[in-house]
């Protein structure tokens, strides 16, 4: 278990990485030419400067916040879940389906059924690979990752095929379900009431991981799988369910998109949301209030570029050089930290038998 001492050094490196990297965006500005102020003055604008803009901002931060506790669900029990990206399509089909099937129905019990499909959706595209490690030992990491592509494709194939719409002018979407959409927060932004919820889920899952026996049990296991068994732990329900719940939410993140943002399911529903909660999870140490605070600064990079770009010409992919640099200087913290502790303690016991030597408190034993 992590010390508040371990989580203060982390958080002093998190900050000094951030710091850094953004001396490294500056920088790199800088050499291409641009001023570095003015690029991220720019960034801050395109991020806070007009409602809409700042309902964008919040929208993409709870993306980012959901697909990040979704990864930190299955991390804390020692479960990998690479398939986020496969569970977040096939909850949005299934919510989609849903919706058309449920044509004229109540708009509250049509919603509620939609979620509950995603979150069943997910959750089953899950529970295969944590099933497969649990009962025959292999890595959910190499399951997940072919299931993503599976999945995916075969999403793509319904849309183009048995839940293709036929309206003009929609190329490559299913039947609309405007009817259940969720309400505006923010008039023409992506911000719409789905964050109420995806605040409430997230809020649930930081009491569930950090204030609660099960989730000191998710710890435990996750930490030492041979002591968890031994104190009688049910160490495989601890590992499937986490899994399971880890592609409920990734579920209900695609059913968010549909409802939410295109009002249908369309064929790129996606792009790499999960891939980047999943980074953002990795970079706060699997943290569930790390995730939640830091998810906005991320969503600040990922909405903010773009007009970065469009107001001074500096490119967008500076925001994922930003990411990047601090995701190698958090995976290298580690190592560095450790290597530092060694040499303080070898300081220390030298301190300790030269201050021994001369009070002659030392002594052999023969």
């Amino acid at each position: 278990m992590k010390t508040k001492g371990d989580k203060r050094v982390y958080l002093l490196s998190l900050l000094a990485s951030i710091g850094l990297s953004l001396l490294i965006g500056g920088l790199l500005m800088a050499v291409s030419g641009h001023n570095p102020f003015t690029g991220y003055e720019a960034m801050l604008k395109g991020v806070f400067g007009n409602e809409r803009v700042l309902g964008n901002t919040a929208a993409k931060a709870m993306q980012l916040c959901l697909t990040g506790l979704a990864m930190t669900v299955a991390a804390k029990v020692g479960m990998f879940n690479v398939g986020g990206e496969g569970q977040l399509y096939l909850g949005a089909m299934a919510a989609a389906v849903t919706g058309i099937f449920l044509t004229g129905a109540a708009k509250p019990a049509a919603v509620l059924l939609s979620a509950a499909a995603a979150a069943a959706a997910g959750g089953v595209c899950a529970l295969a690979p944590a099933w497969l490690r649990v009962r025959l030992g292999i890595s959910e990491v190499i399951t997940t990752i072919m299931l993503n592509s599976a999945v995916i494709y075969f999403c793509k194939w319904l849309v183009n095929g048995p839940v293709r719409t036929d309206e003009p002018g929609v190329l490559s979407g299913s039947p609309n379900v405007y009817a259940y959409q969720f309400a505006k927060l923010i008039r023409a932004s992506n911000l719409t009431t789905a964050f109420l919820y995806g605040a409430a889920i997230a809020v649930l899952v930081w009491y569930v991981l950090e204030k609660t026996t099960v989730g000191l049990e998710l710890r435990l296991t996750g930490e030492n799988q041979r002591f968890a068994f031994f104190i009688g732990l049910p160490k495989d329900r601890l590992m499937i369910w986490s899994m399971v719940i880890s592609g409920a939410i990734c579920g209900l993140v695609g059913m968010f998109e549909v409802y939410g943002v295109h009002g249908r399911y369309v064929e790129n529903i996606s792009s790499g949301f999960y891939f980047d909660g999943m980074l953002l999870a990795m970079i706060m140490n699997y943290s569930p209030a790390g995730v939640i605070l830091a998810s906005f600064f991320f969503a600040v990079l990922k909405t903010g570029a773009p007009a970065m770009e469009l107001a001074t010409g500096v490119s967008a992919e500076i925001s994922q050089i930003i990411f990047s640099v601090i995701i190698f200087l958090m995976a290298a913290q580690s190592g560095m930290a450790g290597g530092l502790q060694r040499r303080h303690g070898n300081r220390i016991r030298e301190k300790t038998a030269g201050k021994e030597i001369d009070d002659g408190t030392i002594h052999a034993d023969f």
